[in-house]
């Protein structure tokens, strides 16, 4: 994110980000936006590996246009922070969200329903 200084977002990159955002997250069964140096964000990585889900990793903080992309994130989900999760195209929220659907035994379910962990491996 910038500065309070720096100037807002054109409409057209905003619409140019936002089409981006929604096309890697119907891409793909499982999207974590994140930033490489962010520890909620490596928590959400880590849990999806230990799950033996499919996902993809769009770090925020590296991409080009990452502030576009995070500020049209900001404006789709309301969220602010990273990471930003998808699942099966639906909106799952932050760490937080992440792991309180795990541990009330929502998470795999809708990474199977997403068909992001093959054979019903998931054990944790």
């Amino acid at each position: 994110m910038g500065s309070l200084w720096s100037s807002p977002i054109r409409k057209e990159q905003m619409e140019a980000a936002l089409n981006k955002a929604k096309g890697i997250v119907s891409s793909s069964p499982v999207v974590v936006f994140s930033k490489t140096y962010c520890g909620y964000c490596k928590r959400v990585k880590d849990l999806f590996q230990q799950l033996g889900a499919s996902y993809k990793v769009v770090e925020l903080d590296t991409e080009r246009d990452g502030d576009d992309i995070h500020s049209a994130l900001i404006e789709w989900t309301g969220l602010r922070t990273v990471p930003n999760v998808f699942i099966g195209g639906k909106h799952i929220g932050g760490c937080d969200n992440v792991l309180e659907k795990h541990k009330t035994e929502q998470l795999v379910p809708l990474l199977n329903d997403a068909g992001a962990i093959a054979n019903n491996s998931a054990q944790l």
